[in-house]
């Protein structure tokens, strides 16, 4: 996506109208304008200065944004034009300015005219006199406020009215009618006609023209103000990206400006001192505070090896790292780019108010005219008349309408962003909170995807330390994950370091074997230390409750005495049932997707606490299970790997876990930064409140027109006598855009992780409590190619009970979901009369 700034809008419909310009482009898919922001975001081939041309042609003016720089500074200098608040100055101006000579008027139209207050004898009884001074005045509360008539008449020149043709029309109204009725009261004193002068002087609507004006200009000062503060999260990240680096040339160390830092540079950090781009440390250690990303205050220990990020601060020691992420690819620019990216577009929900705002200014226009030809055919003076279209003017606010969505979104983004919770498009902040049913894969998701040490059961005889010491001298060797686990604790717990095993040799799928003061030293699972050792009926009985809670016993001999078990278990992270808890109190169906055999799986989801387990899925098969999930409800797919990344695509909504890979992270709409589980239903529990929040916004801004409106045309003055002065009108229609900002800023006092408020969706999952899905895998022989898997797969699938079979002749499985029970025997069955071999059912 390519994002411009757009200057001149003032409303909802000016950004619809550049939108449309934008959209006829030849070679723009898509074009998402952001009336918060000032900015458009565009897809497609056109040329970016077609598509600035197209946006002047609709009377607005368009700039890329960075364009002047390239690489490493274009960021930042679009980030700084984004900090950069030129507008509200502009206006505070204008607002004191008016004020001045807005003051001098209302005492004379008001003060003396109602209340005789005094003024200069030369003006007493002189009312051609005050009627020139309020004309004065007037003109030049319209002259500093000038911006409202240019942009208005130039958008009603080129057929596209926004909200500053409705202030303008109004304002420029009153003024009209006003000089008009000072030069007829010229005449009547000319004609010494006292009564004709009296009554002109009540004609004049002078203070209410600059009234107009005044007020619009208050309300656009408050909706500056809070459309500041709904960005103040995004300008928090960006003020945290670094401007220098000292970097390390020819020995000597150089302070240098972030842009001239390139990969492979090596920089160093002192304590105290932000790290300014993604790097690796080379020399030193410290602890690094990661909450500027993260959101996470306590510290992180990092050591030679370990990956640091921009903008987090290096707390203790001095590091010396080299440089392998800079300018836009750091984490920080990538966040802030999805942050910005997000504001940029539009929400699903935006497109009523897009729809409303097209026709919105044209239909007040109308609506005015229409009450002025009405009065005037009921009989009431002009004035009358006039006030009553120029009411209906100023208190209709196409702007409440175009602010309802994409404040909300903002602050909501903003309020992730802070939390560590990444929404990479309005779309898919709007779209989580829909969420019926979450998949979740185990390993790094679920669990922490770092296998450890859960039980040592030394034989009897043989101390503990004793077999963790043969253990790990055995383990060293190896490069299996599961020896990882091992070695942690036996370094942990003090083990020697110097045993050297000879003779060392690995056996695939089995185990390991080598000679240790004479001694042969085996290890692996029972199978392969059956072959040498006796193991005991109690100790295969010990060995399989542990794998009924989902570890993997490691069984160890020496010299073909069995010497004891060490358990090895991909545990699962602290928060993991907790989260699970909440996404069931959401009302959403858990489930937990894994390519571990069955025993194992359900041993995690009981753990875990999911209502379902899927297992023995392959890789190519998380995607299927997704697509039959769908059929059920809105699925959210939660993973971290290269693997659940077709998964995390099909998805409704795919959500990865930051500390994955950057294929997951690439094919996700939502990124958990700080790679907590619990950060799934604080997402859903965010979009929600701000999904919540734009129905309340947009409500109020239909609510506001559709009751305004009337009343200001005059519909109940036959009936109650309600009458709307203009300038109430105008107070109301600034209010009305600060309302909505002012809720949308609300969420920023919404709790993310309090689950005590949350309440359950009616989901279609929900209507089919009584049904289960379960998965079985078949080990088949015999099939040789594509042909082969489709003919076992409409084999399969012709089954009753049987949702969908997926079939690889290369790994010689058929991974089969089921709706229903069905036997063993009979998907056998169907497999054999196609001729070919089932050799296990699981």
């Amino acid at each position: 996506m390519k994002q411009y700034n757009v200057t001149g809008m003032s409303c909802a419909a000016c950004s619809s109208r550049v939108e449309k310009a934008v959209n006829k482009v030849p070679g723009v898919t898509a074009c998402s304008v952001s009336l918060l922001t000032n900015s458009m975001g565009v897809e497609g081939t056109a040329d970016p200065s077609a598509i600035i041309a197209a946006v002047e042609a609709a009377g607005y003016g368009a700039s890329e944004k960075g364009a002047e720089n390239s690489g490493a500074t274009a960021t930042a200098a679009a980030d700084d034009d984004f900090l950069k608040d030129t507008e509200t100055p502009k206006i505070r101006r204008r607002l004191i300015a008016s004020l001045i000579f807005l003051a001098p008027l209302m005492y004379l139209s008001m003060g003396h005219m109602m209340w005789g207050w005094p003024v200069p004898g030369f003006m007493e009884g002189n009312h051609v006199a005050m009627g020139l001074a309020q004309l004065l005045l007037t003109v030049i509360v319209m002259v500093i406020n000038q911006k409202f008539f240019i942009s208005g008449f130039k958008g009603l020149i080129h057929g596209a009215p926004n909200m500053d043709t409705l202030v303008a029309l109004g304002s420029g109204a009153s003024f009209g009618y006003s000089t008009y009725a000072l030069f007829a009261m010229t005449v009547a004193q000319v004609n010494m006609d006292m009564d004709a002068v009296m009554s002109y002087m009540h004609e004049f609507y002078f203070e209410s023209a600059a009234m107009i004006l005044t007020l619009i200009t208050v309300g656009k000062m408050l909706e500056a103000h809070s459309k500041g503060k709904t960005t103040d999260a995004l300008k928090g990240l960006m003020k945290l990206a670094p401007k220098t680096a000292v970097l390390v040339r020819d020995g000597a160390e150089v302070q240098v400006p972030i842009g001239q830092v390139r990969k492979g540079d090596v920089f160093v950090v002192r304590p105290g001192e932000n790290i300014p781009v993604d790097g690796i440390i080379l020399e030193g250690n410290s602890a690094v505070n990661e909450s500027a990303l993260t959101g996470e205050s306590i510290p992180v220990d990092k050591n030679v090896g370990d990956a640091v990020s921009a903008a987090t601060l290096n707390q203790s020691g001095f590091i010396r790292c080299e440089a392998i992420r800079v300018g836009e690819d750091t984490t920080l620019s990538q966040i802030i780019q999805m942050v910005s990216d997000a504001a940029a577009t539009k929400a699903p929900i935006a497109k009523i108010a897009d729809r409303v705002s097209g026709v919105f200014v044209p239909a007040v226009i109308s609506i005015a005219a229409v009450t002025i030809v009405i009065w005037l055919l009921a009989g009431q003076s002009v004035g009358f008349a006039l006030a009553r279209g120029i009411s209906v003017l100023v208190i209709s606010c196409p702007c409440a309408l175009g602010l309802a969505t994409p404040v909300a979104i903002m602050v909501g983004n903003g309020m992730g962003a802070k939390n560590g919770i990444m929404f990479k498009t309005a779309a898919s902040l709007e779209a989580t909170g829909k969420t019926q049913i979450v998949a979740l894969d185990k390993t790094g998701t679920i669990t922490s995807g770092e296998p450890k040490t859960t039980d040592i059961l030394p034989a009897e005889g043989v101390q503990e330390a004793e077999l963790l010491k043969l253990a790990y001298a055995l383990e060293k060797k190896s490069e299996h994950p599961l020896a990882r686990a091992i070695l942690e604790t036996g370094k942990e717990r003090g083990a020697d370091d110097t045993l050297e095993v000879a003779d060392f040799r690995a056996v695939p799928g089995g185990g390991l074997t080598g000679k240790l003061d004479g001694a042969v030293l085996t290890g692996g699972n029972l199978k392969y230390i059956s072959e040498t050792t006796e193991v005991s009926g109690e100790i295969r009985r010990q060995s399989e409750a542990l794998a009924e809670d989902g570890k993997t016993p490691l069984f160890f001999a020496r010299d073909g005495e069995f010497i004891g078990i060490i358990a090895v278990a991909d545990v699962i992270k602290e928060d993991s049932p907790q989260a699970v808890r909440e996404l069931q109190g959401m009302g959403i169906h858990v489930v937990m997707l894994t390519g571990d055999n069955e025993r194992t799986a359900k041993a995690i989801g009981r753990q875990a606490g999911v209502d379902e387990v899927i297992a023995g899925v392959l890789p190519e098969g998380k995607e299927s299970v997704i697509r039959n999930l769908k059929k059920k409800g809105k699925v959210a797919m939660v993973g971290d790997g290269i693997n659940d990344a077709p998964a995390l695509t099909r998805a409704d909504m795919g959500i990865a876990i930051g500390a994955g890979t950057d294929i997951a992270i690439d094919a996700a709409d939502v990124v958990l930064m700080k790679s907590r589980l619990s950060d799934v239903p604080a997402a859903i529990r965010l979009s929600r409140a701000t999904l919540r929040n734009i129905h309340e916004n947009l409500f109020w801004a239909f609510f506001y027109n559709v009751i305004g409106i009337p009343l200001a045309a005059g519909v109940w003055i036959p009936l109650f006598g309600w009458k709307l002065n203009p300038m109430f009108g105008a107070a109301a229609m600034s209010l009305s855009s600060f309302c909505v900002v002012t809720n949308a800023l609300r969420l920023n006092l919404f709790k993310m992780h309090d689950a005590s408020k949350d309440k359950k969706i009616k989901a279609k999952a929900d209507n089919k409590k009584e049904e289960t899905t379960m998965t079985k895998t078949m080990k088949i022989e015999g099939m040789m190619c594509g042909h082969c898997e489709a003919a076992v797969k409409k084999a399969l699938e012709a089954v009753a009970g049987v949702e969908a079979a997926e079939v690889s002749h290369e790994a010689g499985t058929a991974v089969v979901t089921l709706n229903a029970e069905v036997a063993d025997d009979v998907l056998k069955k169907a497999v054999e009369d196609k001729d070919y071999k089932v050799t296990g059912i699981q």
